[in-house]
């Protein structure tokens, strides 16, 4: 009856292990440039990132800009996390943000646009 339930949870630990790999197997990495100026920044940054279904880490660095993300490209594309990035106010290197939302940041927030 032990051996029964050792087999059972083996094979129950294989298929999570299995699950666990395909989904690392399929996260992709990206690091792009980000316009922001702080803290503050940095949380909305991230949240905007973190927001999009599939996009599994997001971390922003103040000094550098750059926003480097962990994601599902089964579910969102760089490109999306942008669009996203953006929407909050936050230039990327391939989406502007609209002036309204750009103008909405606080004035710490506020970069200089190019």
């Amino acid at each position: 009856m032990f051996g029964s339930f050792a087999s059972v949870s083996a094979q129950a630990q294989d298929t999570q292990n299995t699950k666990q790999n395909a989904t690392a197997q399929a996260a992709e990495s990206a690091t792009f440039n980000v316009n922001g100026k702080c803290g503050m920044c940095k949380k909305r940054i991230e949240k905007a990132a973190l927001g999009l279904e599939g996009v599994q880490s997001a971390v922003w660095d103040v000094e550098s800009t750059a926003l480097s993300v962990k994601y599902d490209p089964a579910k969102v594309s760089e490109a999306d996390i942008q669009k996203q990035v953006a929407s909050v106010g936050h230039d990327t290197a391939q989406v502007k943000a609209t002036d309204e939302a750009y103008d909405s940041l606080p004035g710490c927030c506020q970069y200089e646009r190019k």
